[in-house]
């Protein structure tokens, strides 16, 4: 048979090492490496190689570069890295827990929590700093994660899903209301954050937003293993020492910090935890923990192209990278269904 990997042993702690997936994901993470130097370069003050390689290794340039990289460009870049990483992450771990090549992070329902509470915020308190956004939305939608646990608990993964639905039209109902009644200023100031934003990126978000991407990386790449143990069935799982409800439980809880976590800092981004699986799985076959970090990557790639794109396609005027975002998702979204019609 065939080797899947190599297998490194120290004492009682083993590893298997895929050379594949290693490979994939070395690419992967250059990809995202490039393209965050050429969004470190693009802008209305163009830099070049040499002052980012300046600036990155010795922080050696002028005041103008240091305010532009440093206080503008730099956290806006990181902050779409990490809030795509979060949705395709998200995203993956959902499609494989609800064996469900359709489900997306937003169905359960935390999504539409968290925009609840932060537009309720925009709309009550325009003058609120942005620090507080995130705070009120990872509140938000840890409740509405929740409230989803406890009204699915020990039900099917479709039945959980159904309830996470119907939670998200329930919240959503409540979010058109609100909007219906505000004011026009406000109402547009909602609407841009809706549509998924990054202009409240700042070194104390990102801080926040890469908290939660690694922590909850951390706990899903470590589960993945007793994860896929669980595709042969529950019982055999269990007899091979598998505890299916811690397993259920920590995955579900890591997932509703990552969707809380980035719509709470980036607004309303679609499509990302849909397509980045999806595009995962057509790369070189790769186990669970494999794929999630080609998820991961992919996402962070998606994010940040779209968010150069907005920034360059109308350019001096910025489009939100929600928007800018959609022009990439929805055909290739298209594209992908089509490609995997058979597999969904």
């Amino acid at each position: 048979m065939k080797a899947r990997g190599l297998v490194w042993r120290t004492g009682s702690f083993s590893l298997r090492l895929n050379p594949i997936s290693w490979a994939t994901n070395a690419l992967l993470a250059a990809s995202l490496m490039l393209l965050v130097f050429l969004g470190l370069r693009s802008g209305s003050l163009p830099l070049g190689p040499a002052t980012i390689a300046n600036w990155l290794l010795f922080g050696n340039v002028g005041w103008t570069e240091t305010v532009v990289l440093e206080n503008l460009r730099a956290p806006r870049l990181l902050l779409a890295v990490t809030s795509g990483g979060m949705l395709a992450l998200a995203g993956g771990v959902t499609q494989h827990i609800t064996r469900n090549g359709l489900a997306d992070p937003s169905l359960i329902g935390v999504k539409a929590g968290a925009a609840l509470c932060i537009v309720a915020l925009i709309l009550a308190w325009p003058a609120a700093p942005l620090a507080l956004r995130p705070v009120v939305g990872l509140v938000g939608g840890l409740a509405a994660g929740l409230s989803v646990v406890l009204l699915a608990r020990g039900a099917s993964p479709l039945k959980f899903i159904m309830v996470g639905v119907g939670l998200s039209w329930c919240l959503s109902s409540m979010l058109v209301v609100m909007l219906t009644s505000a004011d026009i200023r406000s109402l547009q100031r909602a609407m841009i954050w809706l549509a998924g934003s990054l202009e409240g990126a700042n070194w104390p978000t990102v801080q926040l937003a890469a908290a939660i991407l690694s922590g909850s990386a951390i706990i899903l790449l470590s589960l993945a293993r007793h994860a896929e143990l669980e595709d042969m069935g529950d019982a055999k799982a269990s007899a091979l020492g598998v505890r299916l409800s811690w397993v259920r439980i920590s995955c579900l809880v890591a997932t509703v910090f990552l969707v809380a976590g980035a719509v709470s800092v980036a607004g309303g981004l679609g499509f990302v935890g849909l397509i980045a699986p999806h595009l995962a799985r057509i790369l070189p076959r790769q186990d669970l923990r494999g794929r999630l970090i080609s998820a991961t990557l992919i996402g962070a790639l998606l994010v940040l192209a779209a968010d150069l794109l907005g920034a360059g396609l109308f350019a001096p005027i910025r489009l939100p990278v929600g928007v800018s975002l959609a022009m990439i998702g929805a055909p290739l979204l298209v594209l992908l269904l089509w490609l995997r019609r058979n597999r969904i």
